[in-house]
């Protein structure tokens, strides 16, 4: 038997109040000397002997009546096998955190963990009766993170049935909430009950990976904490554990680098596993590879995008139990054509920039579609419906103009700098300052005697740029570039943020000839001389298309080349450029399904709040204007993916350790269905008596009554 308000036997203190009015009411009498009555000594002995009986009873009933009040205030409760000898419990609310996650989808004796839940789950509901609650938990639940949120997927039932049909109706479901988490969600659920018989079940597999959690439980004292764990053991498993494209240049007909990683959760090796890559569902690459046991290995892919537009692909290796983390999904944008502001000073020479990017040098592979502008019109340029801007020998750059180009940058855009004679130093270097970057410490330095002011020194071919252009000579030595005369370039001093800035290409002396800054999203690079042949001959040397094209390609690429990922359960934010404030952003899946999600404007562009509580693993498309600007992929959780399980019996040392709360476990999941139902029952919290003490104080008082008032001994004197 327990108490449910142990604090008020506190009052059974007050018992002892009859005793000590009765001890203070043995006062010796006065003696007085009468004539003799010695008749009466006979009969005054037996009366005075009925008197002590009455009164001594009286004690006991008053006592015990004060004793049996206290008692029915502080709520005894009679647990386990022993309650059904009272008939009925009394009203309960039980809250059920059911764990329907996608490792519930393994087997082992008894069936699927997930059958043998909803069983015990409907086991439960068998003891339902008139005033009950039952308060359901699913796990995972989603927005783990906001305790709103998570409490939207809760449901409180007053039906036995209705419930039972939502159990049923439970399917695998993927995610990677805190189990602990959803423990605390359903305890606070309890403490808003109006029922005081309260319970909580816990009806998991308990993965360890989804268990082990820091958070430090709080659930009231009056509430039952109850593990009914699941499974007899952990699985081994194999999961594609991460996609990335590594090219950053992409291209149609171009090679793509792809790299895959993969997990062997299990404590044997994997070897001879075999993994493909498809795009848009055709088998485009394979590799084979041995996985140790409880290690990563990753293995790399180059594939060739036949078709431009969003392509979606995966990574898949071959079936095992566990079919959930078998596919990971990536995307790839192939533009057909690239976009480009093109903002002449001027002064500045246009021929062989203009001539680089018209229609008549641009191949099948390669299309810019170029909008060219004087530089007294950038300020009012819409620069966030380009995915490139060139500054091609600009002459000033106001500060609203360089707000405009830091935000555009930092947002994902690429900006192409070519300096000219009226190169504006003090504005450029306000610019570079704003993105964190170095500065222009010589406008130009120009050679006296008409020889080049330097020569390429240093050449950084593993970037991007220079991907795939050049391969090792047969003495293994790195490729050289053909050199350009230089007779005048500007002189450029990187910032102290090494981390993003880059010299792709340096000249000798130390000073830059191209440089990359990096900023937020986007990209900027920096030529040292302009796009004509005045201060060098690069124009007309066989690197200066190449470069430019990359350059441009890179800089239209930075932010989009794979689209966008996130995990089951996690969030999003997309700044879209060049949505107006008037369109609509929709995200459509890949059956067609289209939702809105939360959504703002902001300058230049709109911003997409994506939550993940409307997103299950795929790709999806992110629409305005019945445009595709992005592709979204959405990864399942990793942690499901180690299927091991934690022993329960450590779970309650872990709760006990951390949060000092007190919980039980039922190994029930292998025994029968009558079986399940005692065990269940003897679970239960039992009869509340304290209507029983209530009643017993009201008869205690009433014989007191009957006592006091029509049992006279002493009128036998």
């Amino acid at each position: 038997m327990t108490f449910l308000n142990p604090l008020l036997l506190l009052g059974l203190a007050a018992a002892a109040i009859p005793l000590i009015i009765h001890l203070f009411n043995f006062r010796r009498p006065r003696r007085i000397e009468f004539s003799s009555l010695a008749f009466l000594h006979e009969l005054k002995k037996s009366t005075m002997q009925r008197v002590r009986i009455k009164q001594w009873l009286l004690l006991a009933l008053r006592t015990l009546a004060i004793a049996a009040l206290a008692l029915s205030f502080a709520r005894p409760t009679l647990e386990g096998a022993m309650a059904g000898l009272f008939g009925n419990q009394g009203r309960t609310t039980t809250a059920l955190v059911f764990d329907h996650s996608t490792s519930m989808t393994m087997r082992d004796g008894s069936g699927a963990y997930l059958d043998q839940a909803k069983l015990i789950a409907t086991e439960l509901l068998a003891d339902f009766e008139s005033g009950d609650e039952f308060i359901l938990v699913p796990q995972p639940t989603f927005s783990s993170s906001s305790s709103s949120s998570s409490s939207s997927s809760v449901v409180s039932y007053q039906n036995a049935s209705a419930a039972r049909d939502a159990i049923q109706a439970m399917e695998p479901e993927q995610g990677s909430s805190s189990l602990v988490q959803s423990i605390q969600l359903a305890a606070n659920e309890l403490t808003k009950q109006a029922n005081l018989n309260r319970i909580l079940y816990v009806v998991s597999d308990f993965q360890t990976s989804t268990f082990s959690d820091s958070t430090q439980l709080n659930i009231p004292d009056d509430v039952r904490l109850i593990f009914l764990p699941i499974g007899t053991d952990g699985r081994g498993n194999l999961a594609v554990s991460d996609v990335s494209v590594l090219s950053q240049i992409i291209s149609e007909g171009q090679p793509v680098r792809i790299e895959a990683g993969f997990t062997n959760f299990g404590a044997e090796d994997a070897n001879g596993v075999v993994a493909s890559v498809f795009i848009e569902d055709v088998r485009v690459g394979q590799a084979t590879l041995d996985i140790p046991a409880g290690t990563s290995a990753s293995a790399f892919f180059v594939v060739t995008p036949r078709q431009t537009g969003w392509l979606s692909g995966r990574i898949e290796i071959e079936d095992n139990q566990y079919l959930y983390d078998n596919v990971r999904r990536f995307t790839l944008l192939v533009p057909e054509e690239r976009r480009l502001l093109v903002v002449g000073g001027n002064r500045a020479p246009k021929g062989y920039l203009h001539l680089g990017l018209s229609e008549n040098l641009t191949t099948n592979s390669v299309r810019f579609r170029t909008d060219e502008i004087a530089e007294t019109a950038l300020s009012g340029a819409a620069l966030g419906t380009y995915d490139s801007v060139v500054l091609n020998g600009v002459s000033s750059l106001s500060t609203g103009e360089q707000s405009a180009l830091v935000a555009y940058v930092t947002g994902g855009g690429g900006l192409l700098i070519f300096p000219s004679n009226d190169f504006p130093v003090e504005d450029f270097n306000g610019l570079f300052s704003d993105l964190n970057a170095g500065k222009v410490i010589a406008s130009a330095i120009d050679s006296d005697d008409g020889l080049t002011v330097g020569v390429f020194e240093s050449v950084d071919t593993d970037h991007v740029l220079f991907e795939g252009m050049f391969e090792l000579d047969v003495s293994g030595k790195a490729p050289q570039l053909e050199q350009p005369v230089i007779y005048k370039s500007i002189t450029y001093r990187p910032g102290a943020n090494s981390g993003a800035e880059q010299t792709i290409i340096g000249l000798s002396g130390g000073a830059p000839f191209l440089q990359e800054i990096r900023a937020g999203l986007g990209s900027v690079l920096l030529f040292s001389v302009e796009a004509g042949v005045t201060w060098s001959d690069f124009p007309v040397r066989g690197l200066f298309l190449p470069l430019l094209y990359r350059s441009l390609y890179y800089l239209s690429a930075s932010s989009s080349v794979s689209g966008e990922t996130m995990q089951v359960e996690g969030s999003l934010q997309l700044r879209l450029a060049g949505v107006s404030g008037s369109e609509t952003i929709i995200i459509r899946d890949e059956s067609g399904l289209e939702m809105i999600p939360e959504q703002r404007s902001v300058q230049g562009a709109k911003v997409a709040e994506l939550s993940s509580a409307f997103f299950i693993p795929g790709v999806y498309s992110v629409v305005a204007n019945n445009e595709v600007l992005r592709r979204v992929v959405v990864h399942p959780s990793t942690l499901e993916s180690d299927l091991a399980l934690l022993d329960p019996e450590e779970a309650v040392s872990h709760i006990a350790e951390t949060s000092q709360t007190v919980a039980t476990v039922m190994n029930i999941s292998l025994v029968g269905g009558s079986q399940l139902d005692e065990q269940l029952k003897a679970a239960r919290t039992g009869v509340e008596l304290w209507n029983v003490f209530l009643g017993l104080a009201l008869i205690f008082l009433v014989l007191e009554m009957l006592v006091s008032k029509h049992w006279r001994p002493e009128s036998a004197l």
